[in-house]
């Protein structure tokens, strides 16, 4: 859905040709990717998509199936890969030969190995003979790991400015790993999710580079804050957790604190949108307990019916052990239903506890269900008030167009540095 401040905000002389770049695209976590995509071109620009892998689990929302269909994945043409390799060689053996020597040392020094920077190294040449022929001017990249590496060395052999989005936690947990403090020094700006994403970029980078350092929040627009509805009454307390069904989100903790909420005669619903490499421990884990008649493991759904889930709950539950910033977080906030979440990384940047949700600390099961009682007696008023009030604070902070306008301006920025 284009956002009320797209229409016409660029001139033609103002209109860039865009390069998005990510490790997997579409996929059912991304939406955000998504949307800022779309409203940049709503605003005029041009945008090529690029994946470095097909999406692992089926692509279930019509929207990600159209993107689907308009983007490049540079692992599904290994022979395309080896021929540009072959072409930038034949261009500039020299420099072509240094930057692969030196992706591939670093590679090892890293602990990748050899057979990752090789394909680092091809899928570089690829995506960098593609952006010439599209004539890009701009190479952005959500996530700092893999694809933020093919990015880095496609710069290096002669390619346009990239920048990256950094969101973790994956990237602050492989420093080394993923070259993070390389990246942010030969990134035109780093773009963070959140003040907590600022301060660990910060660490890893000189005080010379801060500048380059941006905060733009991921998005929700007005399909989300279009649709919110006061919270039903009823008798069941309805919850939801939407996210892969993964360690670091906390599915097996929930369990086990919505097994001691039903112990202490709480008639309680929990439906676990998503899917994942937990699936069969968390299906166990229920049965452990006896109570499927209470939970719900939904598998992947697409993004109408993530809100619907939503807006059928009282509340979205969300303990994670590790993150970033949640965009399930502002998506339930702006359909107005509260949330329960941990306090880690950026997400008590957005959840004020006692206005907008609660947060417990990670790792704890007992003050999970006792946040959990507490708000089976919370009166639904009570609730509707906190979404509407969460729903005015993602409005705010994560408006789709406004941060948008971010992104736009710091690759016109980076586009005018680079033409002075």
């Amino acid at each position: 859905m284009t956002t009320p401040h797209a229409e016409a905000s660029t001139t033609p002389s103002e209109r860039m040709k865009i390069a998005y770049l990510t490790p997997q695209y579409p996929k059912v976590s991304h939406s955000f990717i998504r949307r800022e995509i779309l409203e940049l071109e709503a605003r005029g620009h041009t945008v090529f998509r690029f994946s470095v892998r097909s999406p692992e689990a089926q692509v279930v929302d019509a929207s990600d199936r159209a993107e689907q269909t308009n983007t490049t994945v540079l692992l599904d043409a290994p022979l395309s890969l080896l021929t540009a390799a072959l072409s930038q060689f034949l261009q500039s053996p020299v420099a072509t030969l240094r930057t692969a020597f030196l992706s591939l040392v670093n590679g090892f020094r890293c602990g990748n190995g050899i057979v990752r920077p090789i394909a680092y190294f091809l899928e570089a040449c690829f995506i960098k003979a593609r952006l010439e022929a599209l004539e890009a001017q701009h190479l952005h990249v959500h996530f700092g790991t893999n694809a933020a590496t093919v990015a880095m060395i496609a710069r290096r052999l002669g390619g346009p400015p990239f920048s990256m989005t950094i969101h973790g936690p994956d990237e602050w947990d492989g420093i080394e790993k993923h070259q993070i403090p390389e990246k942010l020094r030969e990134a035109a700006f780093t773009a963070v999710v959140s003040s907590f994403g600022a301060g660990q970029a910060m660490r890893w980078t000189s005080a010379h580079d801060w500048s380059r350092i941006e905060i733009v929040h991921c998005n929700v627009d007005e399909s989300f804050l279009g649709a919110v509805e006061p919270i039903a009454s009823g008798d069941a307390l309805r919850l939801v957790c939407v996210g892969r069904l993964t360690a670091q989100k906390g599915q097996m903790l929930l369990i086990d604190a919505f097994a001691g909420l039903l112990d202490g005669g709480v008639e309680a619903q929990l439906v676990l949108a998503g899917d994942g490499e937990m699936r069969a421990e968390v299906e166990a884990r229920i049965a452990q307990y006896g109570i499927q008649e209470h939970v719900e493991v939904t598998g992947w759904i697409d993004e109408s019916a993530v809100r619907k889930r939503i807006l059928e709950a009282h509340c979205l539950v969300l303990p994670s052990f590790a993150e970033g910033l949640p965009v399930v977080l502002m998506e339930s906030l702006a359909l107005g239903r509260p949330v329960v979440s941990t306090y880690i990384a950026g997400i008590p940047e957005l959840v004020v506890p006692g206005q907008v949700g609660w947060l417990v600390p990670a790792g704890d099961t007992a003050a999970l269900r006792e946040r959990l009682l507490l708000l089976a007696d919370t009166p639904v008023d009570v609730l509707n008030e906190m979404g509407r009030a969460g729903a005015a604070r993602v409005r705010e902070r994560h408006y789709t167009a406004t941060e948008v306008a971010k992104i736009e301006r710091l690759i016109r920025s980076s586009k005018e540095r680079e033409n002075a």
